[in-house]
Parts: structure tokens; C-alpha cells; sequence
């Protein structure tokens, strides 16, 4: 792992102290929003190269190299530093260990004259502020709702709060077996993350019993979980399972670590002796990682036939497994994701300087790499000819008539994939509640949702000059509930999301004739740039991200997930 020093030391702080270092707050600010800006365009190595291998991976079908060469592409596209990688740019969090022997301080008048801010009261504050202005500054998504009752909120408009968890430690490291301790250099150390709803939403948490620890039982677990993952969070995934643990809440801070990457990054860092002691613990206690489960999760993973989103084998690009101490009485078990928008960001702040994680700035390469692998695939299947999973070419569609589209789409079998140009409507969540509250006020849905495809979805902010910001589809069963009510209206014939749906919606599918395919979650910078053309707000301003908007799409790839028989497409790809 490669770090930059993104501030000097001479900027960190004005008073120095024996054994330590103190940090001016406003460096705090520059640091997190420099991090934001960062994990919000911009992959680690390691990332890139785990797509490569899915569309180099002769197992693969020809879905998964498809979604893992459209995930480089928004990579390449993303780097350019204005659209970010997903629309859902996330929950900000920010998780800190600072050593005892460094200290902060509020702006210096001189500091806050030349910055022109006010000086921070607090490290939280200072952090906060950085990524406020993050997220203001760089087209992202304003997604964080703030409650003023127990059923009322508003959109704050801002992504603010954050998620700030600030550990003290002190820079005493353990040697050997443990027995002796030496005194590493102090240090501020951070891992920043922009977590979006989808893969948080998939976060499953047990109270299980000690008949869980069992290899035979432990895999029957471990099947039943991860095909109940489905696709909508964006795969391939890094899949996390931690078992025990001395509190629910240490169990779960474990899985958030896992799926975030941090236990590699610290396994990694600290056994290179870089002078720095990554902490490595939580609560006093040294996660257990249990490597042979891992390959196994990986190996349950592609058996479930889900593959990266449209079938195959890349449900799953990693796995880690930790297992922690418990009481006799309680035996947690959970499990998380982390999507293809892998936004995990570490960095440190020492004597030296302020230093931020590398990513990688041009990921052309990896895109090449990985289209050379497909090509080579290709060649050889046919010269052996070894079939691949959904080979069946693209269908275009024109959307100008929805009686023709339903007609066009009811000739094909679900799996087919399809290229839609027209008009779209863009409405989630909070437009489908507005619509039931007018239902259930008497009042008739706006006549706008009778003559369009609805698409779920809620773009990042849009760039200067561009059609709309960041634009991918959000996780469909959210909206399975208004199933009858709008179909029976003659709205939401024809959907487009994320992920598996209920029975509700299959059911009510073959009941009123309707459709729902499947567009690539984790494309978004791709999918604004390269095929959206236009884009209008028809309704609720006032909802932000949420409001109901008309856009017009070129060659759109979506993918028939249920048809108007009910017939399901992950339903026929299900395994174990």
C-alpha cells in the first residue's frame, strides 16, 4: 500500500510538544475533504484488478464480463474527477485512532485570516466541515434525511450529518508474545468511507446459539445468507461474516472493519514496520481471521448462479471471516457487504505530514487488460466450442409507444438483455409515497406515470455543462409495496431498478401484464455520460435526488428479470 503526503509537516500545527505533535484543526478539514473527493472518483489497485480477473476468469459467463467491463468503464470515466463512480455517494464515516501524544488545536488568528473560516471547536467539527464541503464541491449526492418527528424528516441538503467515531489510543505496541511493549511513533490514524444504502441495507445480524459452531451447520448458515443477498447491492461483492463477539455492538463494528478492507490494510502495514502501529483491535480484542472459510464463502457464493448481477459465477470477488471471544449465553453472527463501489479510503497524520491511501489515477490499463482477457475468451470458446451463460445478442427497443414496448418485450424470455432509447420516468421512495398518500386522499396519479417506464433512481448532483449527474438505478423491492395500486391504474407496466423483487410484484406482473428489467448497478458515471441525452424535473422539487424527473436514454443495457407470465429470472438461476 502506497501513501502521498497531501500537507507537509510545516502546516500541521504552531505548537509542537515533547514526546508528540499537536494538529491545527483546519488541516483535520483539508485532510477529510481531500479523502472524500478522493474515494469518491478513484479505486485502490487491488479493486481494479479483482474486475480484471472476473473478465479474465474463463468460468465467468458472458454477464459477468459484460458488468465487470461496464464497472472499469465508469472507473476510467470517474477518474476524470466529475462524475462520481455511483450516485449513491453515500454516508460519509469516519473512523480515528488518536494517540494520546497528539493533541489538537483550534485555527490560530493568523490560520483563520488566511483560510477565511472560523476556528473548529472540536476535531469532529473540523472533520465534518472538510466533508461538507466535499460533497458540495465535487457533484455528489445529497442523500441524509433529518427527522423532526418520529414519521417526519427533510432532506438536510448538505449529506450532512457524518458518521464520526474517534478512538483515543496511546502509541504503545506490542512485542513478541505479547509480554513486552515498545513505543511506536504517535500518530492520528483514519479510514474513511462513503457507504451507500444498498449494500448497508444487506447488513444481517443473528443471535444464534453454539449449535451454530459446527462446520456442517456454520455452511448451511452460510448458504442460506448469502443467496438471500441477492444482487441488489451492487455485486461483486466483498462478503464479511464475524461470529461472536463479547456485544452485538463489537460484533458489528468487526463486519463494518471487514467489509471495508481495514483488517487487510492493518495486517498489511503493520507487518511492514513502517514506524506506525495500526490499531488492530476492537474493544481490547484481536479479531481471529479464519482463512479456510473464506475460499469457501467464495466458492457458496458462485454457486447460487447470481454471478455479478445477471447470472453466473462472481457473486463474490472476496470473503473474510473473523471470529471473535463470546459469552457462554450468546453466540452473534452477522454478515455485510461491501458493493462494486468499493469507496474505503485510510490515511495518517504524524510528525511528518498529513498522508492519504493512493488510488489509482488512470485506470486505462486495467480496462485494456481486461478487454484483452475477454477477447482471448472469446477466441477460445469458440475454437472449443464451450458455451457461456445469456449469449444471446442484445435486443433494441424504442420506447416512444409503451403498448409496443410491452408488446415487443412479451415475445422474449427473462434473461434477455435489451437496448432501451426513449423516454423514461425517474421516481423512488419518497415520489411513490407521495403517490399513495393522493390515492388514499381520493385523487388520481399524475397523468405523467401512465405514458413512461419508470426507472428508480436518484442522481448525484449535476456537473456544469453536463445533461445530469451520476445516474444508476436503486434497489427495486423498496417499491414492491405499491405494486397493486399502480398497476391497477395503468402506471408502472414497465419498471427498471436493481436486485430481485418479491412475489407481490411477480404475481402483480402477470396479473396486469407488466415487466421489470434489471440495469447495471455501480455504472453510474457510465450510464449518465454515455446515455442519458436529456433531462427534465417534472414534479416534487422540493424532494432533491428524489424528485420526479423525464430523462431520454440512448441504447440503455437492461436485462428482462420478470415478465408479464411471472416468470422470474433469478428464480431459474437459483443453485443451493
Amino acid at each position: 500500500m502506497e501513501f502521498e503526503k497531501i500537507i507537509p509537516a510545516s502546516r500541521l500545527a504552531a505548537a509542537p510538544h515533547e514526546n508528540g505533535f499537536s494538529i491545527d484543526r483546519a488541516v483535520l478539514a483539508v485532510f477529510a475533504e481531500q479523502a472524500f473527493k478522493r474515494l469518491s472518483f478513484t479505486f485502490p489497485q487491488e479493486h481494479l484488478e479483482s474486475l480484471v480477473q472476473v473478465a479474465a476468469d474463463p468460468a465467468s459467463s458472458e454477464n459477468d464480463r459484460l458488468v465487470a467491463i461496464k464497472l472499469l468503464e465508469n472507473a476510467v470515466i470517474a477518474a476524470k474527477g466529475s462524475l462520481p463512480l455511483c450516485q449513491d455517494t453515500g454516508v460519509a464515516q469516519v473512523f480515528a485512532w488518536k494517540d494520546a501524544a497528539v493533541s489538537s488545536i483550534t485555527q490560530t488568528a493568523e490560520a483563520q485570516t488566511e483560510n477565511q473560516t472560523a476556528g473548529f471547536s472540536s476535531d469532529s467539527a473540523a472533520l465534518t466541515s472538510g466533508i461538507g464541503r466535499a460533497y458540495k464541491e465535487n457533484n455528489l449526492r445529497f442523500s441524509i434525511n433529518m427527522p423532526s418527528s418520529l414519521f417526519d424528516e427533510k432532506n438536510t441538503a448538505t449529506n450532512l450529518p457524518a458518521q464520526i467515531d474517534i478512538f483515543s489510543t496511546d502509541n504503545a505496541a506490542l512485542c513478541g508474545n505479547g509480554a513486552e511493549e515498545h513505543i511506536q511513533e504517535p500518530s492520528y490514524r483514519f479510514l474513511f468511507c462513503a457507504k451507500g444504502g444498498g449494500s448497508s441495507n444487506k447488513t444481517d445480524f443473528t443471535c444464534a446459539t453454539k449449535a451454530l459452531l459446527n462446520p456442517q451447520s456454520f455452511e448451511q448458515f452460510l448458504k442460506t445468507k448469502i443467496a438471500a443477498l441477492g444482487t441488489a447491492a451492487c455485486p461483486p461483492y466483498t462478503i464479511a461474516v464475524v461470529i461472536g463477539g463479547l456485544s452485538p455492538e463489537q460484533n458489528l463494528l468487526t463486519l463494518k472493519l471487514a467489509t471495508t478492507g481495514y483488517w487487510d490494510a492493518v495486517e498489511q502495514l503493520n507487518t511492514a514496520d513502517a514506524g506506525l502501529h495500526w490499531t488492530d483491535s476492537i474493544g481490547g480484542v484481536r479479531p481471529l481471521r479464519c482463512r479456510e472459510w473464506e475460499e469457501r464463502i467464495v466458492h457458496i457464493a458462485a454457486e447460487t448462479g447470481l454471478g455479478a448481477q445477471f447470472g453466473g459465477t462472481h457473486l463474490a470477488a472476496h470473503a473474510r471471516v473473523f471470529r471473535l471471544p463470546r459469552h457462554g449465553a450468546s453466540c452473534f453472527a452477522s454478515i455485510g457487504v461491501s458493493c462494486n463501489a468499493h469507496r474505503n479510503l485510510v490515511g495518517y497524520i504524524s510528525k511528518e505530514g498529513a498522508f492519504l491511501q493512493k488510488n489509482i489515477a488512470d485506470p486505462q490499463p486495467f480496462l485494456e487488460k481486461a478487454l484483452r482477457a475477454v477477447r482471448q475468451n472469446n477466441e477460445a470458446a469458440l475454437h472449443t466450442g464451450t458455451s457461456v451463460l445469456h449469449n444471446a445478442e442484445p435486443v433494441a427497443i424504442d420506447l416512444g409507444s409503451l403498448a409496443a414496448a410491452r408488446t415487443a418485450l412479451s415475445r422474449y424470455a427473462v434473461g434477455q438483455a435489451f437496448l432501451f432509447s426513449g423516454d423514461i420516468l425517474v421516481a423512488r421512495d419518497a415520489a411513490h409515497a407521495r403517490w399513495k398518500a393522493l390515492l388514499e386522499s381520493g385523487k388520481p396519479l399524475p397523468e405523467y406515470t401512465l405514458h413512461y417506464p419508470i426507472l428508480y433512481a436518484g442522481p448525484a448532483e449535476t456537473p456544469a455543462g453536463a445533461v445530469i449527474g451520476s445516474f444508476g438505478p436503486t434497489t427495486a423491492n423498496r417499491m414492491d409495496p405499491y405494486a397493486d395500486e399502480l398497476m391497477s391504474r395503468g402506471a408502472a407496466l414497465i419498471t427498471i431498478a436493481k436486485g430481485n423483487r418479491s412475489e407481490l410484484w411477480r404475481t402483480a406482473c402477470k396479473k396486469y401484464g407488466a415487466f421489470y428489467l434489471g440495469t447495471i448497478g455501480g455504472a453510474a458515471a457510465l450510464i449518465a455520460e454515455k446515455h442519458i441525452t436529456a433531462r427534465t424535473v417534472l414534479d416534487y422539487p422540493d424532494l432533491g435526488m428524489e424528485a420526479v424527473q423525464l430523462i431520454s436514454v440512448k441504447d440503455l443495457p437492461v436485462f428482462l428479470i420478470t415478465d408479464d407470465k411471472g416468470n422470474d429470472f433469478y428464480a431459474s438461476l437459483k443453485r443451493v
